[in-house]
């Protein structure tokens, strides 16, 4: 039953966090997530064989930044249910869900019944998991055969059977195929092995786990050497990400390492004098340029081996700070689609309505009026140029205050132009100081000489109580220190009466636990479960819920790391603080029967 319980809080929280973002999750990772739907969709229409086929669209060496797991999964969604994104992320929830029910079992195979409850608990109310779990993306859906690896082996230190270490590794393997951080976990769980099983048994049941990873990830090689004429284990990648996270580092720009994609694609192009390699990281000559990548961050790393060093460190010690994901809103979101047209606009504020109200707040930003560049969406031909001062997050401009009726939907829509920088757009109620919305706009990574676009920023929200609302505009900690922003005409619109008002009770408490899920509360929790174990002498649990932490640490430490490619670590990290948390509530019952209360 205690299983049940934290797949239903698991699954209906991820239920929660897909309702609040379902309107723009398709706005992140916008290329990745087009790369992976691009793949699908030629998997669908080549079949199996197209997949082996040299000469077929997916030969296409652009296909080879990511494995193709993920397209498989997409592909047979899709052919089963349809093309739709909520068949799609209702999978990847039932999957994070399920993985919430494994920490649970690991738990419990390690600990007491309690411990098990409250790792499936932190996990289940984490929303860094939930907004994960609902992004068009492999990240969380390959956690859960590694959560599976481990709590196969904790069962096999238990009864030791060969079957069942050879599972290990298949399920290693079998995250490879979502995303390739994982490819040296099996060498590393067999060293884990090694460490923990009987002398008799480590070695054979070592080469079982590395054979059962070797059986499923080998099919992808052949694949790719038959296809590619190469060696490539699972995907192309490495050597872009060990250069940018080279470039992290660097800020004096020492070794002339780009930190992005275009960087990359730029510099490649000038110093091999090959202009069509601005096109495409893979192609042309994707394989070559990859290894040409590898060979240069390797030299620096030879060259620099003590700064290097100390820049695994940092990074490894970057890992262990939670994402600062969005919570599950106290209220519910926009049920209503977005399309509007004038009869529904209740407020508007054109260019020079807002300069007027931008000089008689006189902040320390500099505000003009422009023309719209062709591409402006106001009536008057006209944009309101911001160039903010050197505040960090400081409020440039505050617009008067538009009044909305009670429990209704509304959506401002506020054209921009980013020139330079980054700049948050904040929708706030006058009376209550409520936060309604958010949106963070920046300059997007296009190519040297282009433009750059101009985008709709869309905010919706429910209204509480009556009241007056007004938008702030406020800088992001823009890299080069100032923002240059174009606005134009912005508009509300009434959408209709809002729905699922009574959501606001469940959404109120579980937003109120996961403003708890911070780093400063959540690593000191982990970090006493660590010396909780190592009082106690239990080596082996202690080993079993760190050897992925520990890889993530030791390997992916040297190349470029975002929070999503290292979700894994804080599943285990809850699991420690699991520990902390349960040894605290026995603490306290212990300090109750002690001290009972005084009779009436």
């Amino acid at each position: 039953m205690a299983s049940v319980l934290v797949f239903l809080v698991a699954f209906g929280i991820r239920l929660l966090s897909w309702h609040d973002t379902r309107l723009e999750v398709g706005n992140v990772q916008t290329v990745v997530v087009s790369d992976y739907q691009r793949t699908a969709r030629l998997i669908r229409e080549e079949g199996f064989s197209g997949f082996f086929n040299p000469s077929g669209p997916l030969a296409d060496p652009n296909l080879l930044g990511h494995p193709p797991g993920y397209p498989i999964v997409l592909a047979f969604l899709s052919s089963v249910f349809g093309n739709s994104n909520i068949v799609i992320q209702l999978f990847q929830i039932t999957c994070d869900a399920l993985a919430a029910v494994v920490v649970f079992l690991i738990a419990i195979e390690l600990f007491a019944l309690g411990v098990g409850v409250i790792a499936g608990l932190l996990v289940a109310f984490s929303p860094q998991f939930a907004w994960n779990s609902v992004l068009l993306l492999p990240d969380a859906m390959s956690v859960l055969p590694l959560l599976l690896a481990v709590y196969v082996l904790t069962r096999a230190l238990k009864k030791p059977k060969l079957i069942t270490v050879i599972v290990a590794g298949v399920l290693v393997g079998s995250s490879c195929w979502l995303r390739a951080n994982a490819l040296l976990m099996a060498p590393f769980l067999a060293l884990v092995v090694i460490l923990l099983f009987p002398r008799e048994l480590r070695f054979r049941y070592a080469g079982a786990l590395l054979l059962g990873a070797v059986i499923i990830i080998a099919p992808l090689t052949i694949r790719n050497w038959l296809v590619f004429n190469h060696f490539i284990p699972v995907s192309l990648g490495a050597g872009q990400t060990m250069l940018e996270g080279i470039s992290d580092y660097d800020p004096a720009r020492r070794f002339g390492i780009p930190h992005t994609d275009m960087g990359i694609m730029r510099m490649e192009a000038e110093q091999y004098n090959r202009p069509d390699y601005y096109s495409t990281l893979f192609a042309p000559d994707g394989i070559k340029r990859e290894r040409m990548r590898l060979a240069r961050g390797f030299g620096v790393i030879r060259d620099n081996p003590i700064w290097f060093g100390s820049v695994m460190l940092r990074r490894a010690g970057s890992m262990l700070r939670l994402e600062r994901a969005r919570l599950i809103s106290f209220s519910p979101p926009v049920s209503h689609d977005l399309s509007v047209d004038e009869s529904r606009r209740v407020w508007l504020a054109t260019p020079t309505q807002l300069l007027a109200q931008a000089v008689e707040k006189s902040t320390g930003a500099q505000f003009s009026l422009a023309p719209r560049a062709n591409a402006g969406d106001s009536e008057n031909g006209e944009t309101l140029q911001i160039i903010s001062d050197s505040a960090k997050y400081g409020v440039q401009l505050q617009t008067a205050t538009a009044t909305v009726k009670s429990n209704h939907d509304f959506v401002f829509r506020i054209p921009v132009l980013v020139h330079e920088g980054r700049m948050t757009v904040d929708v706030v109620g006058a009376q209550s100081g409520r936060a309604y919305g958010s949106s963070v706009t920046e300059t997007a990574e296009v190519k040297e000489g282009e433009p750059q676009p101009h985008k709709i920023v869309e905010l919706p929200l429910v209204s509480g109580s009556a009241e007056t609302l007004s938008l702030s505009f406020r800088n992001a900690s823009p890299p080069s220190g100032r923002s240059r922003v174009d606005v134009g005409q912005i508009e509300l619109f009434e959408l209709g009466p809002a729905s699922f008002l009574w959501t606001r009770y469940p959404r109120f408490l579980v937003s109120s636990i996961q403003r708890l899920f911070i780093t400063a509360v959540m690593l000191p929790l982990a970090l006493l479960g660590v010396a909780i174990l190592v009082r106690r002498r239990a080596w082996k649990s202690l080993v079993l819920l760190l050897s992925v932490p520990a890889y993530y640490f030791c390997f992916q430490s040297i190349l470029h790391t975002e929070y999503r490619y290292v979700l894994a670590i804080h599943y285990f990290l809850f699991a420690l603080a699991a520990v902390t948390l349960y040894e605290l509530f026995q603490f306290l019952a212990a300090l109750r029967g002690r001290f009972p209360r005084a009779a009436s």
